[in-house]
């Protein structure tokens, strides 16, 4: 199961939608072994595409190098479709190389009319866990943002 702020879930649907028609890309990390995803990292597209991701080699190393630094690693890997369902495709599952990461998809297919215009359609938002070319579907739970700032304090 993926247990998501709403914060980052709004973090990851509006880059999706950002980015769109391209798909958009990037990684939640968290603590080592801690399975939180906790710090959004939107990512370049390098491949530019309405139909395939790709990270940026330079950026993806750099941002190895930081998790490491930070002891964090990839909880969430995410990305979006553009066309069709929040689904693995067979590219996506070959690409899959984090076992221990949530797979997230997001569908923008519903979001825009056909002049690429938003259309305040909705997303699909599912995750998966994909191990060895296996693709097993995940619960997603959003939780309300911690921020104490956003929930209005009384003292």
């Amino acid at each position: 199961m993926l247990t998501i702020a709403q914060e980052t879930y709004d973090a990851i649907v509006a880059h999706a939608k950002r980015d769109h028609p391209d798909e958009a890309c990037g990684v939640v990390a968290g603590p080592e072994g801690s399975d939180r995803p906790e710090r959004f990292i939107p990512m370049v597209n390098a491949a530019g595409s309405p139909t395939f991701y790709e990270f940026d080699s330079t950026e993806l190393l750099q941002l190895y190098k930081d998790m490491d630094a930070r002891d964090e690693e990839p909880v969430v890997v995410y990305h979006s479709h553009t066309a069709t369902e929040a689904y693995p495709s067979r590219t996506d599952i070959g690409l899959a190389s984090e076992p221990n990461a949530h797979y997230v998809l997001v569908s923008t297919a519903d979001c825009f009319d056909e002049s690429g215009g938003n259309s305040d359609g909705p997303v699909e938002f599912r995750s998966y866990s994909i191990i060895d070319g296996v693709v097993t579907e995940e619960e997603v739970t959003i939780t309300p943002t911690t921020d104490s700032s956003k929930k209005g304090s009384t003292s």
